[in-house]
């Protein structure tokens, strides 16, 4: 289980400081999808990296803690925090292309992360990848932006971690590959402890795929809600600008 507690996250700036998110509380169970509605630039992005302190300190103060099973992330040293991204919680960023060392081959990457896993061409044919003994001799810059978000989906689930955090899953794919997303992580968050936080802007897969829904907006975090209620919520006039601007583009 992952609580999450954060009073606030500040953006450093020269002179002053300026908030960004604040009174962030919510509790991830096993065995659930949690997603996390908000427009461009509500700061979702921004709350995914710091549970795993991934904001550059340089730039980003966090008060708060996050709870792994009762173990404070934000005091772990830097080993401890490695070993946690690479087996426990996995990220899948929108833009996956630099998350790959351009001068590797991908082989590499499936070697450093996922060496044990014996289900990963099983993974890369259900993604619709090239086989292992194809894909693995190419480097990063041979993918396409797509394909690169695949390859990421399916190094993160070839650990088996934890908890799996996806940046728009669906950004910049076909509803072919939407769909595969949405059936693989239903299955993947029913096995053990695992369970999925996302955050979109996409309505129509966050609906199908979730099983609990909250909305960022104005630096903070609504309660989450059961899927079906929470499209019932009045929540506030922001969001509810935000279904209105989504309905009349997707029409």
């Amino acid at each position: 289980m992952v609580e999450v507690s954060i009073k606030e996250i500040n953006l450093i700036g020269d002179r002053h400081n300026r908030k960004i998110l604040n009174n962030i509380q919510f509790e991830i169970q096993p065995n659930n999808i949690y997603t996390i509605l908000g427009i461009n630039g509500s700061g979702k992005s921004t709350l995914i990296k710091s549970l795993t302190k991934l904001l550059d300190e340089r730039f980003y103060s966090i008060n708060g803690k996050i709870l792994l099973d009762g173990e404070n992330i934000f005091e772990l040293n830097e080993f401890a925090l490695r070993e946690l991204r690479q087996r426990k919680i996995k990220y899948v960023f929108q833009d996956a292309m630099n998350g790959f060392d351009q001068l590797r081959k991908i082989g590499y990457f499936f070697k450093v992360f996922a060496s044990e896993s014996t289900s990963i061409n099983e993974l890369l044919e259900y993604f619709i990848l090239p086989k292992s003994n194809e894909l693995f001799k190419m480097y990063p810059y041979e993918l396409s932006g797509g394909m690169a978000q695949r390859v990421s989906m399916v190094l993160a689930l070839a650990t088996n971690p934890q908890l799996l955090i996806l940046d728009e899953p669906t950004s910049g794919i076909d509803t072919l590959i939407s769909n595969l997303y949405l059936y693989k992580l239903k299955e993947f968050a029913l096995k053990e402890n695992n369970s999925v936080l996302l955050v979109s802007q996409d309505l129509t897969f966050s609906k199908f795929v979730s099983d609990k829904i909250a909305y960022l907006n104005d630096g903070t975090l609504s309660e989450f809600y059961n899927t079906e209620d929470f499209f019932n919520q009045k929540i506030n006039s922001s969001f509810e600008s935000f279904i209105s601007s989504y309905q009349s583009l997707s029409s």
